[in-house]
């Protein structure tokens, strides 16, 4: 077992998991400062877009955004696996 593969029950999974909800409960105001305000965005482009087209760009922002929070937890446990990992191996490799 590779611990650089994401599996959908391995303990790297679960403690990413447990880091990111609590990650979430811990944000200072420089974390609040940095966050993605798409909300507001969106609202911009909706506002400023006719009337007829609404529903279908209200569509593709909501498929943006799907894919994009998709796209950065992929890339974001794939850091953490990787970093994780790394420094398992380096200790390891000093304890040899």
């Amino acid at each position: 077992m590779s611990f650089r593969e994401v599996n959908e029950n391995d303990i790297l999974k679960m403690w990413y998991e447990c880091i990111d909800e609590s990650y979430l409960c811990h944000l200072t105001d420089e974390d609040k400062k940095h966050d993605f305000k798409f909300d507001e965005f969106r609202e911009k482009i909706l506002k400023t877009s006719p009337k007829q087209n609404r529903k279908y760009i209200q569509k593709q922002l909501d498929f943006i955004y799907d894919e994009f929070m998709n796209y950065i937890i992929y890339i974001n446990e794939k850091y953490y696996r990787n970093g994780f990992v790394d420094g398992v191996q380096m200790i390891m490799g000093c304890i040899q």
